[in-house]
């Protein structure tokens, strides 16, 4: 019998992670809407259904505590089980400069935040969803990381975004380790400099292509890698 997967997207009611959400579910995924405010996710579920598409909404707030459990449990209720969870919801606040920011102008508040959203978020989510998928023998963890996390290319500019991306690179090296081998693929992914809210009008990326190695990673095979990040479905350096 095919078993209908179901997956999570974290922050999916816009930008890559509503395109990630939209291509799963073309491929015949369970995807949920995983939003802070279920108003703008019932908006954005509108959007797919009208191109045929059932997509569900569960109120996820990644800066919140208790919502990341929350939210899996919702998702295992209605549904019976969660087999992949994609680690999208970020946000980008360096300033003064935006993209120039110096480290040297770097508030411990914006740290902070920064470290909630972009890493504790990611960490609640995995704390939550990974155990259930060990128990089922089957999951897959996409982190939507970045090169700007990387430390192979590290440069400077936007130095909270690039320290929590550099993090949640960490995280995804640290489960893949624990969790081991097996049909449980953990990774991280950089969707490229992405024509978004965050990105600008001047990327050079469209959305879809931001959004096609997440949903490659999501639903890898068996013999898929783990451990690894990936850029344009091909390996890139930490």
């Amino acid at each position: 019998m095919t078993v209908t997967r179901t997956a999570l997207v974290s922050g999916a009611n816009r930008g890559i992670g509503f395109e990630i959400v939209r291509q799963l579910a073309r491929l015949g995924v369970l995807a949920v809407i995983g939003a802070r405010d279920p108003k703008d996710g019932a908006k954005a579920a509108e959007t797919l259904q009208s191109e045929g598409l059932d997509v569900p909404v569960v109120a996820l707030d990644v800066d919140r505590e208790e919502s990341a459990a929350e939210a899996v449990a919702e998702v295992q209720r209605l549904y019976g089980r969660l087999d992949i969870l994609v680690n999208n919801a970020g946000i980008l606040i360096d300033a003064p400069g935006g993209f120039n920011a110096s480290v040297f102008d770097l508030k411990s508040e914006t740290v902070r935040r920064t470290m909630e959203t972009n890493l504790l978020g990611p960490i609640r989510l995995i704390q939550a969803a990974v155990p259930p998928m060990r128990e089922q023998g089957y999951g897959r963890v996409v982190n939507v990381s970045s090169a700007a996390g990387q430390l192979a290319e590290m440069g400077s500019g936007y130095p909270a975004y690039r320290m929590s991306k550099t993090a949640l690179n960490a995280l995804t090296r640290l489960t893949a380790a624990e969790v081991g081998p097996g049909d449980i693929k953990v990774n991280a992914m950089c969707p490229g400099w992405v024509r978004t809210d965050m990105g600008g009008a001047s990327a050079e990326r469209t959305v879809e292509e931001g959004a096609d190695t997440a949903v490659w990673l999501a639903t890898l095979p068996a013999d898929g890698p783990t451990g690894g990040f990936f850029r344009d479905r091909k390996p890139i350096a930490w």
